[in-house]
């Protein structure tokens, strides 16, 4: 490619650029605040009016390209080739709003209205006979689908990941974790404002029963102690280290065992009906700060949540 056709094709690809980014927003606009207010009929005037005058500008905007791109070199063939621009071009706008509304970053608003004219650009460039210029359109292609479809997801999949776990350690005083009882697994945890709540069941739930409740909440008192009165059917006590152990029996011999132990600045009660003493002692033994590959692996299973 010579020189003046290599400028008559950077002109004519600019000037694509330029007619769309300059009016594309400008008729999506109208196209949003026409439909909010009237439904799909009231934007049909709106879009039967604005193609065809968009098709029109890119016309335009290719007579200078009338000795470098075959398609423009007479009014019917490049009205043709603009109809073929914008479709393919909004398409990619089209992708771009998709990635943009699954929060793939696009900068900042006056960024996203320069990208709007990129896609026209890119299909201009792919009817211009010449290969350097198709391979740096192929190339700018591949550049927006790697972006929009791989790079620009997991970025965002990041950022919410970050925003979630800020806001689950907003108390980190409250976030506890112990071994997990033999058999059983996390099904629930709840993080609110002023506790924190892990439910296990049976890694077998629906052919196996059992359920163990453990509360990292902020201390009630300052030692744990019986409630007065003890409720009728229940033995409470508080042994040497401080802990309180309260057991309730229920029908049929089944005993509902409660420890409650001061840890730190907050107050850990752990209960179930299916594990026994020494098993619910273990679980308080063994706590320890919930570590970020802790929390990263219940929020993957999707079993926490935010609490209120």
């Amino acid at each position: 490619m010579t020189h003046g056709r290599g400028a008559l094709t950077a002109l004519h690809l600019f000037l694509v650029w330029a007619t769309m980014a300059a009016t594309m927003p400008a008729l999506g606009f109208e196209l949003v605040v026409t439909a909010w207010g009237g439904g799909a009929g009231a934007a049909m005037p709106v879009l039967a009016l604005g193609v065809p005058l968009m098709v029109g500008l890119l016309a335009t905007a290719g007579i200078p390209a009338r000795t470098v791109v075959p398609l423009c070199g007479s009014v019917r063939r490049r009205l043709g080739w603009a109809a073929l621009v914008f479709v393919l071009g909004t398409l990619g706008v089209l992708a771009g709003l998709a990635a943009y509304g699954g929060n793939v970053d696009l900068g900042s608003a006056g960024t996203r209205v320069v990208l709007t004219g990129v896609p026209y650009a890119v299909a201009a460039a792919f009817f211009v006979p010449s290969r350097w210029v198709r391979l740096g359109a192929v190339a700018a292609l591949a550049a927006g689908v790697g972006y929009g479809g791989f790079i620009g997801p997991a970025q965002a999949q990041q950022r919410r990941d970050t925003a979630e776990i800020t806001r689950y350690r907003k108390h980190p005083e409250l976030l506890y974790l112990g071994a997990t009882p033999p058999g059983m697994r996390v099904s629930r945890a709840v993080v609110g404002p002023a506790y924190f709540s892990v439910e296990y069941h049976p890694v077998r739930e629906g052919y196996e029963l059992g359920y163990v409740g453990l509360v990292v909440r902020s201390p009630l008192t300052p030692t744990a102690r019986c409630p007065e009165p003890v409720e009728k059917e229940a033995t409470c006590t508080v042994d040497g280290h401080g802990d309180m152990r309260m057991i309730r029996r229920l029908p049929r011999g089944t005993r509902d065992i409660t420890l409650t132990r001061h840890l730190h600045d907050a107050e850990v009660e752990v209960t179930s009906q299916s594990l026994d003493e020494n098993g619910l002692r273990h679980l308080l033994n063994t706590l320890h700060p919930l570590s970020d590959r802790e929390l990263e692996t219940l929020m993957r299973e999707k079993v926490i949540a935010q609490g209120y």
